[in-house]
Formats: structure tokens, sequence, C-alpha cells
């Protein structure tokens, strides 16, 4: 908080320029924007500089106003009289008076030395009783003209310090305020009837900023008027909900109610995250307008992308990739369950529109698959997937008896799986990688034609080089049995299989041109005794 407090100001520091206002029929001044006292700080600059008055004839005035201040502090402004706006900037702003500290408690220094301050005057002179003097950076100084009686019984810190000055002085002053036009635009607004008609015009940012300098006044009304306004108005872009949560969570220690405008971005009711992202997955995965399932597609794994790179997500990581899971398996059973229907010797005698809605559930089912694996794959939680995946020997021995257009969505899974362990995004067992291999590459080399010519996204090279490593993990006993098996496919059908050459030489080299493990014997206790005596 801005540091608050009553001190003296010396004569020549303040010079005081009258900005036309305009005053409400309520009493409220219309506070200018920024680039009015920008304006005003560039044009009273220059002009403030020692006036050409000799400095004996300036200090003898000093002294004589000052003299006359220490005898009789004035306490109100009917005792000050009617002045001229000159005779104002140069007396009744001179004095502002403390009441624990006399003129006499403070050193005076010299008149050239006192830096000259630019300053913007607002209010009622004729009628106040009370001037608050506001210094803010960049050397501006604004003077209000305001009402006792209405400072009290709006400001908490007005009341309280206004109580404390005995005798009471007409001048006040707020020193290194943080935002001047914002103080005055709060003092402003306690003489507004309708704060609600007021605030309604003003921006989310600008009401941010009264809300700050109400809460350092300890102006109540003005605070609760500004939660009502930010419980109600839109907030635009993320960064702007930053600045409000935050602004309003300030206040929550404070006895004010701020819960209506935080349960826009926090909810009172405990529900589990849990069920609400299986709902949403369940939405997803159950849709059949293609356009909106493959938006909200991509929505959804960017946001729990972003939701995993959150610090302390780990709790929470663990129920999304349940939820993730759960959906698996039923879009699995799902899956298994088609392809048996359309396994049944008399599913191609069927009618069209019977055999139709089958197929394309079979290709949605396989896609909701490929969606998740990806959701698990990016939340390197997916080796899970590649152990169910793998034990799935009846989907694959029903996937031979399919038809290729069918059933080659299924291995687009597959070859999504052996591109995750190529790139290390999933690392399964041993045994899981071999599994993997017998279960599945069968059914790929099998569909790799179709994949090529009938799907837009299928990356031949990547593919290849997926299956080449996920090979290559493995024993070198496996990498020979199935890279041999692989050879006897590959020159029969050329393009229409994966092309694992590159494979097929680092097994070639592994095995014959540079061997890491030479033979040994293993020699017994009594051998190596009788070897040692040989060679002594």
């Amino acid at each position: 908080m801005a540091e608050i407090r009553v001190r003296k100001v010396e004569q020549g520091q303040t010079k005081i320029k009258n900005v036309p206002i305009a005053v409400t029929p309520e009493g409220f001044w219309c506070c200018p924007s920024p680039v009015v006292f920008q304006k005003t700080l560039k044009t009273q600059t220059p002009q403030a500089k020692p006036k050409s008055s000799s400095p004996t004839q300036n200090a003898s005035v000093q002294k004589k106003q000052t003299t006359v201040t220490e005898k009789k502090p004035v306490t109100s402004s009917s005792r000050t009289g009617p002045v001229t706006d000159e005779q104002r900037t140069q007396s009744s702003d001179a004095p502002v008076l403390n009441s624990s500290l006399t003129n006499e408690e403070m050193p005076r220094p010299k008149l050239e030395n006192v830096p000259k301050k630019v300053a913007i005057e607002f209010g009622e002179p004729g009628t106040s009783d009370l001037k608050v003097i506001l210094l803010g950076k960049q050397g501006v100084a604004v003077k209000v003209s305001v009402h006792r009686d209405i400072l009290e019984k709006n400001s908490t810190f007005f009341a309280e310090k206004l109580l404390e000055q005995k005798p009471v002085f007409p001048v006040f002053e707020i020193d290194d305020c943080e935002d001047v036009e914002m103080y005055v635009e709060t003092i402003g607004l306690m003489y507004c009837k309708e704060m609600k008609q007021r605030l309604i015009k003003q921006s989310v940012s600008r009401v941010l900023r009264i809300l700050k300098v109400a809460e350092k006044l300890g102006y109540t009304s003005c605070i609760q008027s500004c939660l009502e306004y930010l419980e109600a108005v839109p907030w635009v872009g993320e960064e702007e909900q930053e600045k409000v949560v935050s602004s309003v969570l300030r206040l929550k220690g404070e006895g004010i109610g701020v819960k209506p405008v935080l349960k826009r971005v926090s909810s009172e009711i405990p529900k589990p995250p849990k069920d609400t992202l299986s709902h949403i997955l369940e939405l997803v995965l159950k849709s059949n307008e293609e356009r909106g399932r493959r938006e909200m597609k991509s929505v959804v794994l960017k946001l729990l992308r972003e939701n995993n790179s959150l610090p302390n997500s780990s709790g929470s990581s663990d129920l999304c990739n349940e939820s993730i899971y759960a959906s698996c398996r039923t879009s699995l059973d799902s899956l298994l369950s088609l392809f048996r229907q359309a396994a049944e010797p008399d599913f191609a005698d069927k009618p069209l529109d019977t055999r139709e809605p089958i197929v394309k559930s079979m290709a949605l089912e396989a896609d909701n698959l490929l969606w998740l694996l990806d959701i698990l794959a990016d939340r390197q939680a997916a080796d899970e997937f590649a152990v169910i995946w793998a034990s799935q020997q009846e989907l694959a021995s029903l996937h031979a008896k399919l038809p290729i257009v069918s059933r080659h969505h299924v291995s687009t899974i597959t070859a999504r799986l052996f591109v995750g362990i190529g790139r290390g995004e999933l690392l399964p067992s041993k045994d899981t990688r071999h599994l993997l291999l017998q279960t599945w590459l069968e059914a790929l080399i099998n569909d790799y034609s179709w994949l090529q010519h009938g799907c837009r996204s299928f990356d031949r090279k990547v593919v290849e080089e997926g299956i080449g490593r996920t090979i290559l993990t493995l024993p070198l006993e496996d990498q020979q049995s199935i890279l041999l098996s692989w050879l006897g496919i590959f020159l029969k059908t050329g393009d229409n299989c994966p092309n694992l050459q590159r494979a097929f030489e680092v097994w070639w080299r592994r095995t014959f041109v540079r061997p890491y493990v030479e033979p040994t014997i293993l020699l017994q206790p009594d051998n190596l005794m009788t070897s040692k005596v040989e060679e002594q």
C-alpha cells in the first residue's frame, strides 16, 4: 500500500492548475483520462521554475504566512473566507498541517532546493471544507476540494485520520500515491448516489484499479459495487481472468463477500474430476458428427496436455488415466462385439442397411481407440494399453476373416503402438513387445497396401521405422525369427509389405559383423588349478 500520511508541505512545492471539470447533479466530478494527466505534466513542467521575483521577497512572504498560520490555524473553509484562484495557490495550499507536527518541528528547506510539482485541481473550492492533496509519481500533485462529512461517512481511512487531527486543519495530504487518477476517481464516487451506473461504463481493468484504491481507503460500499460489477461483466481472456481473481482473493481475508465472483472459477460442490472427464470422453466417443467429433478430440487432447504440464498434477493425472483406460476397455469391448457380428458366415448375405451401420461402427470404435492411445502416449501412460492390445488374440483371429475394407482401421492402432515404442513414448516389457509383434505384425502386413492408399494420415516411413526399432529391442534370436519371416513376405509382395531393410541391416551386423559377446569356457575349480600348474 502507498505510504499515506498527513504532513506539512512547504510553500512553492506545489503549483495548482485548475482543470475544467464536469460536475454531475449529485456533485460528482468526472476524472479525466490518463492523457489529461500526461498533457498537463508536459505543459506544466517547463513552467515549474523559480519566479523572477527576488528570493528575499518570496522568503518574506513565506515567513509572514507561516507566522500567521502558527498563531491561528484555520479549522474550516468558512473561516478562510472567499479567495481567488491566485490567492488559493499562494496561501491555502501552502500550509498543510498535521496535528502531531508543528512548523518548529520540521526543518524548512531552502526555497530554491524544493522541487516544484505540477498539480490539477478538482471539486468545488467555494463550498468545500477540506482539501486533499494527492502526491503521485512523475511529480504530479492533484488537489481535490472535498467535504469532510462525505469522506468520514464513506472511508474508514479518512475517518480515522481526520479524527486524529486535533485541532482540525483544512488541508490533508496523501503521499506516494501509486495511481493518482484512481484516487480522484474513487473519492469522486463518494458523491455518486448510483455508483452502478458510473461503474457500468468502465472497463474491467479500470474497475480493478478503483477496487485497489477503495481497499486502501476502506471504502466498503465502493468495494461491494466493484465486486458486483466484476461478478456480472464478462472477462476477456485468461490474463484478465487472472487479474480479477488475484485482486478478489486479496480481499478474501477482510470479511468482504467475494464468493459470487469466485464462483465463476471454482465450485463449492465437491465433484471429482474423474466423473466429469468420464462424461466428456463419453460424449466425444459416442458422437457421430464428423466435424464436431474431430474438433473436440483435438481440443480435449490439447487441454489434457496442458493439465499434465502443471506442477503437482500427479494425483489428478492418475484419476484422468483411470478414466481414459475405462473408456479404452469400453471401446475395445464394443469393437470385439462388432467384429464377432461381422465375422458371422451369413453376414455378407444380409441387406446393406444392416451391414453398413456395423462397418461404420467398427471404424468409429477403432478411431476412438486410436485417439485414446494418442492421449495416453502424450501423457506417457500407454504401457498398459500395449499390454491390453497385445493380448487381443481373438480380435486378431477375427481380423483375418473380415474384408480388408472393414478391418484396416484396426491396423492403424497397431501401427501407432509400434511408432510409440520406436520413439520411446512407451516402454512395455520385453514379453509385451514380443507378444505384440506375434499377435499383430502379420495383420498389419496384410493391411499395409490398403493403409498406404486409403489412409491420408498414414506415414509409411514413420511406421516402418517404428516397426524396425521395436523388433530390434528384442533379444537377437527373436530379431532373427521375426526378420527372416518378414524377408520371405517382402520378397513376394514388395511395396505391399513394410520395408524393414534398415532393421535387417542392423540385425545382420549384430549377428555376423561385430558380435559383442565372445564364447568363453567356464573353468571348474579343478581345471583352474591344473591350468595354473601347467603355466608354471
